[in-house]
């Protein structure tokens, strides 16, 4: 019984994906859309490396953020020293990871 209905399924797939098949190729569908004008450059473009970058150093160091304010609550609990040592260990993690950056040359912008 299972085979029978297993059988049919495979089928029907196959019928619906013989009948729906209607993609004309013509020149409007293949074109980008941009507000119905035709484009006046190419959409494929090269993109620039440096807005990607950019956009991964800012995510890294926003993330970095949301780790420092649950630290902040832990000063209630934790002694002074230990909550110093641990705050100038991730500072200089932070300040370690922007200088690499600033060597290898991500921070500068170049055309």
């Amino acid at each position: 019984m299972s085979m029978m209905i297993f059988i049919i399924c495979n089928i029907l797939i196959t019928l619906s994906s013989i009948i729906s098949k209607k993609s004309f190729m013509d020149r409007e569908k293949s074109s980008p859309f941009e507000c119905g004008f035709d484009p006046k450059s190419s959409a494929r473009m090269p993109f620039s490396l440096h807005f990607f970058l950019i956009a991964m150093i800012f995510l890294i160091f926003d993330a970095e953020i949301t780790l420092l304010i649950p630290i902040i609550m832990t000063m209630k609990i934790s002694n002074l020293e230990n909550f110093s040592l641990i705050i100038l260990f991730f500072i200089f993690i932070l300040l370690f990871g922007l200088y690499y950056e600033w060597k290898q040359g991500a921070l500068t912008w170049t055309k």
